[in-house]
Parts: C-alpha cells; sequence; structure tokens
C-alpha cells in the first residue's frame, strides 16, 4: 500500500517538474546572448529623397536583394546598378569573418541590417547602418573605394587602473604592426586587454592602414584612460576592451542556435516525461493486479 500510494503521488510530482522544466527552459530562450550579431550600434540616411516608382528605385530594390542574396556566400561585396547618370546607385555589405556560422549569421546579420535601413531611410537615396555582426551602405554617389574617416560612433569606458594602459597601447600598436598591414581585420591581446580593428573591404590596403591609424589616433584622444572603447569611422573601427567589461565579440550563440538549443531541451524533457509517465502507469497495474489478489 505505500508503494502505491507513493506512486499515486508521483503524477503531481510530474506536474511540478514539467512546469519548472518549462519555466527553465522559457528563461533560457529569452535571455539574450552577450554581443549578439544583430545589436544596432548606428545609422544614417541622406537628405536626398527619389521618387516612387522611379528607375532609381527599381535599381535600389535589385541592389539591395543582391546584397542579402551574396551575404550568404562571402562576407563582402560591392555592387553597382543602374545607368549613369541620375539612376546608379552604389552598395556593399561586410560581415566580421570570425562569425560562428559564417554563411548563415552573414546572411541573417545583412538580412536585419537591410531591414532597419528600410525604416530607418524610407525613400532616402543612400543610407548606412553598423551592426555588432556587419555593416551595409548604399547611396547615388559612389563611395567604392573612396577613403572616409569620417567619426560615426564614438565610445569610452570608465577611467582604467594600474598597467592596463600599457596593455591596451600594445594591441593598438599590433594593429599598425608590419606584420598585419596586409589584412582588413586583425585581432589582438595583451593581458587582460582585448581588441579588434577592420576596414571595410573595398580599401586598399593603404588606405586601410591610414584609415586604422587615424581611428587609434582619435581613440587614445578622446577615450584617454578608458577601460574600454570605440571608435567607428566611415571605412573602419578600431575596439578594445578590458577584462570583459565591454563585450564585442561575435561568439555569442546567434538566434537561431538559441532557438535549436531550445528545441533539443524540450523535446528531451518531453521524452523523458513520457518514458515516467509509461513507466508508472505499468507500476500502477502491478500494483492494481497484486492488491486484486
Amino acid at each position: 500500500m505505500e508503494l502505491r500510494k507513493a506512486i499515486m503521488l508521483l503524477p503531481h510530482l510530474m506536474k511540478s517538474l514539467i512546469f519548472f522544466a518549462t519555466l527553465t527552459t522559457f528563461t533560457f530562450t529569452f535571455t539574450p546572448a552577450a554581443a549578439d550579431t544583430s545589436t544596432f550600434l548606428y545609422g544614417g540616411c541622406a537628405r536626398i529623397k527619389y521618387s516612387p516608382n522611379s528607375p532609381y528605385e527599381s535599381n535600389l530594390d535589385a541592389l539591395l536583394t543582391s546584397l542579402v542574396n551574396s551575404a550568404a556566400y562571402t562576407s563582402f561585396n560591392k555592387f553597382t546598378l543602374g545607368s549613369p547618370p541620375n539612376d546608379v546607385v552604389y552598395g556593399l555589405y561586410q560581415c566580421r569573418p570570425d562569425l560562428p556560422n559564417p554563411g548563415r549569421d552573414c546572411f541573417a546579420c545583412v538580412q536585419r541590417a537591410l531591414s532597419q535601413l528600410g525604416v530607418l531611410c524610407v525613400d532616402s537615396c543612400g543610407g548606412a547602418v553598423q551592426l555588432e555582426g556587419c555593416f551595409v551602405k548604399y547611396d547615388n554617389a559612389t563611395f567604392l573605394g573612396v577613403e572616409d574617416k569620417a567619426v560615426l560612433l564614438r565610445k569610452c569606458g570608465p577611467p582604467s587602473q594600474g598597467d592596463e594602459l600599457a596593455r591596451r597601447d600594445e594591441v593598438l600598436s599590433y594593429f599598425l604592426a608590419s606584420g598585419t598591414t596586409t589584412e582588413l581585420f586583425r585581432v589582438g591581446q595583451a593581458g587582460n586587454v582585448k581588441g579588434v580593428a577592420q576596414c571595410v573591404g573595398d580599401l586598399s590596403v593603404g588606405q586601410c592602414q591610414d584609415c586604422l591609424g587615424e581611428a587609434i589616433g582619435r581613440l587614445k584622444t578622446d577615450c584617454g584612460l578608458a577601460r574600454w572603447g570605440d571608435m567607428f569611422l566611415g571605412k573602419c573601427y578600431v575596439r578594445y576592451s578590458t577584462a570583459g567589461d565591454h563585450s564585442f565579440g561575435s561568439n555569442g550563440s546567434s538566434q537561431d542556435d538559441e532557438i535549436e538549443k531550445t528545441l533539443a531541451i524540450l523535446i528531451g524533457l518531453i521524452a523523458g516525461v513520457a518514458l515516467i509517465i509509461i513507466f508508472l502507469a505499468f507500476l500502477r497495474k502491478l500494483c492494481e493486479g497484486k492488491d486484486g489478489k
């Protein structure tokens, strides 16, 4: 009889377990990943507007479609569509090359950037958006292969302590060292200070070096002793962080990865609960059979 009472109580215990597991699962699902590649950093639009249903609008639509389609296969591309002088549209996109799943994540990031441009830059002849994982820009004036060292975003953290400043300078100097000058994407670390730098893919090696030098100089001047800093210019950026104070990595799980993990957890829980219920039903029948005897 004691066994039977215990078995009768188990379904109530299982309900509590299922509720707790579901609560835990949904808490996991809605917890945002650190340094989400779709996080918005900055955006801007041209003041000039194009006419609806114009040839320029058709060319722009075709350009944006080309950008997002290409992003599934390569981390950078540029396009020019239309006939001069009035209907030409220029555009490019670029993703961080260290994304966890380059093709899928780059495609998703560019798609997200274009959706934000559609909201920010309605009927604008030009626009640009920088997300954590990618950069997208289009315009009716050519900018491809042209340097742009205008400051678009500057962020600085609280003051640093100890020898952190020396380590930061070591990382920033590495970005300009001869061994890295041919790379458009550069990552460095000195102690607990990490840094990342990237130039837009349409720049030459010399232009990239010049842009990064400008960004590093401004970063040192504007952020001073800060524990972390971001400097985004028109065609490059430099970022550094001390002891993970400011996350700019791309190794956080993408939304699709989180969904897949959540589904796997749910399927495992459901399968486990189903097996336990079957086992309990079997035990109950055994107990009822013994009581009948």
